[in-house]
């Protein structure tokens, strides 16, 4: 009963905050519902003195919350399934070189040159620690938020083929990403850990491929057992176990859950909507996942407004915050620009859609939630807190900015983007 509870509590609030935003703010659903929760959230901070007693109840509420097991053990698989569900196979092959290299080579890039640039500022400011800890942060703040993007990008006007390539390298960076950062969470703990080529080449295969694999296999499963039935109740029923029942299958046999709704969702959404789906069901399945979708949504950005409250000390890492903020920007245009100019591909990358990739590369939840997991004696504090300062800059300004960018992108370039 006490999930119940909380869950209940969680869906009013963000009804409210909806309702708040839509027709007061009018800022895009996701974003509305995190400024309301970050005003909420200083509001109770500033008033703790005055109103002790609710101050604490909220922040036990909160705290009650495991946002790391709610986000990564079951709301990342139905947004990414959601998803997934809409994308198109034909536009996700035309992209498939840059998404690729995006979902990998750019999120170790990122991962070392944040991590480097990290340590040494540090040092500078004589708040040293570890590199193997700043490294810990540069993997949990690389990869772009597959959630925070397909929000966002969905209201920004951005030009289909970008789209694809912002949207396809954040659903796919997941696997190198977790693979990345267990290393690296592993090794600041002291743990040994086995870096040798194969060893690493097995984790990434068995966590990746192996997830992608699993995810085919139910997709086609759930295509063809849709196929033989015309009863839209029981077909979106049968998705919902896909999603379910996956990341059950996925967390006993250790790979990838995210990534294995990523591609069951993909294989529904094209495979079984081209041979399975009558037109009433593709109706009743699109309007499904797509309130799940925005439910799910409401809550995550709701919840990561309010983890404001549990970070006490948030205050006192301003400086070092705003500068994260520039270097995990610098470190995200070196990890595009990088492989663009090295590696041989065939779609062209000019100075207007390197800057979008750049800027459109959000942060959000995942990383959040990581650097939740992260233990206290690994300097948590600091680190979950520039973690929270690059989310919400992320999410507030380039979230908000990405379409009168993308307007002004066009209209200087000379070149398609």
């Amino acid at each position: 009963m006490e999930l119940y509870y909380s869950f209940s509590i969680l869906i009013v609030l963000s009804a409210v905050f909806s309702y708040i935003n839509e027709r007061f703010l009018k800022l895009p659903s996701t974003i509305g519902v995190m400024v309301i929760a970050l005003l909420v959230s200083l509001g109770l901070i500033l008033t703790d003195k005055i109103f002790p007693h609710t101050f604490q109840e909220f922040s036990t509420f909160i705290s009650s919350v495991d946002f790391t097991e709610v986000l990564m053990g079951a709301m990342l698989n139905f947004l990414l399934f959601a998803g997934a569900i809409h994308i198109r196979l034909s536009d996700l092959k035309e992209q498939k070189a840059p998404v690729m290299i995006f979902s990998t080579v750019s999120v170790i890039i990122s991962t070392f040159a944040v991590g480097f640039m990290l340590f040494y500022i540090l040092q500078w400011l004589h708040m040293g620690i570890p590199l193997i800890q700043c490294l810990l942060f540069g993997a949990l703040i690389s990869p772009t938020d597959p959630i925070a993007v397909l929000g966002i990008l969905k209201q920004a006007g951005v030009p289909k083929s970008l789209e694809t390539k912002v949207a396809g390298e954040s659903l796919f960076n997941d696997g190198i990403a977790v693979v990345v950062f267990i290393i690296m969470l592993q090794l600041a703990q002291g743990e040994d850990v086995d870096l040798s080529f194969g060893s690493i080449s097995w984790l990434l295969a068995k966590e990746a491929l192996g997830g992608v694999a699993l995810g085919l296999l139910l997709g086609y499963i759930a295509s063809r057992t849709i196929g033989k039935i015309d009863n839209y109740k029981v077909e979106v029923l049968i998705t919902l176990a896909v999603v379910m029942g996956g990341h059950l299958v996925a967390s006993a046999i250790h790979m990838s859950g995210p990534l294995a709704m990523v591609a069951s969702g993909l294989v529904v959404g094209n495979y079984g909507r081209s041979f399975a789906l009558s037109e009433v069901s593709k109706d009743y399945l699109d309007k499904f996942w797509e309130l799940i979708d925005e439910i799910m949504n409401a809550i995550l950005f709701l919840i990561i407004g309010f983890e404001l409250i549990l970070i006490t000390n948030i205050g006192d890492y301003w400086l070092i915050g705003i500068i994260s903020i520039l270097m995990v920007l610098l470190a995200r245009f070196v990890s595009i620009w990088l492989p663009v100019n090295i590696i041989p591909m065939k779609t062209k990358f000019n100075k207007a859609t390197i800057t979008i990739l750049v800027w459109g590369g959000l942060r959000g939840g995942v990383s959040v939630a990581l650097a939740l997991s992260i233990d206290n004696d690994l300097n948590k504090d600091l680190l979950l807190s520039i973690t929270y300062y690059v989310v919400l800059f992320s999410i507030l300004v380039q979230g908000l900015t990405i379409g009168k960018l993308t307007n002004k992108a066009r209209q200087i370039a000379s070149e398609d983007i």
